[in-house]
């Protein structure tokens, strides 16, 4: 992945979500354990196809393989859907990691 390392914040922001696999049990600042299914990830951020109970503005922790525990709240909610952003970007190569352990078919993989 040489050069990888030299991406924009600008140019992390439009990389594409990869799809991904991932029951989570995360800490919600207010109601406690709450089992979320991500199904898509970026360095910013994921998604969950089962947040009926979100709102915008909540906030959690969620365990990640690589980079471990990491807070980050909803920016939107729709139907059972809803976006998280990180509170700190994930580094490239420990994304690509994530990616790696999360995703191991490399033909579901999306180019990075």
């Amino acid at each position: 992945m040489a050069g990888g390392a030299n991406l924009s914040v600008t140019d992390l922001r439009r990389a594409a979500r990869h799809p991904v696999d991932f029951p989570a049990i995360v800490e919600h600042f207010v109601q406690g354990d709450l089992h979320l299914h991500v199904c898509n990830l970026s360095a910013h951020g994921f998604m969950v196809d089962n947040g009926e109970r979100l709102q915008r503005g909540d906030r959690i922790i969620i365990r990640l393989p690589v980079v471990g525990r990491i807070e980050a709240y909803v920016i939107w909610t729709r139907d059972n859907r809803a976006g998280f952003q990180f509170e700190r970007i994930i580094r490239l190569d420990d994304f690509v990691a994530i990616i790696d352990q999360l995703q191991p078919n490399p033909r579901l993989r999306r180019p990075r």
